[in-house]
């Protein structure tokens, strides 16, 4: 069952479309095939989770735009928000 969408191909992150529990398996489909990971946080309805793992330092993509950089490395399938992003303001 699909509970997440990602927005563009491009993006790092995205947004799960019912609450997902830690543990869980979360369902997106991109280019029309269904990925799969394992949720490793808690995550709530419509907040992001990253699809790959992402690096520190590095941008978080959602619609295909930079929207933060992650302030610490961050694995696949755990909740992306405050507590591990920058702004993306700061660095301009």
């Amino acid at each position: 069952m699909i509970n997440a969408l990602i927005i563009d191909v491009k993006d790092n992150v995205a947004i799960a479309i019912e609450q997902i529990t830690k543990g869980t398996d979360i369902n997106y489909k991109l280019n029309n095939k269904v990925l799969s990971l394992k949720a490793l946080s808690d995550i709530q309805i419509y907040h992001k989770f990253a699809t790959k793992d992402i690096i520190k330092g590095n941008p978080i993509v959602k619609y295909g735009e930079h929207i933060g950089i992650a302030a610490k490395n961050i694995k696949a399938g755990e909740h992306v928000h405050i507590h591990n992003v920058e702004s993306h303001r700061e660095n301009l």
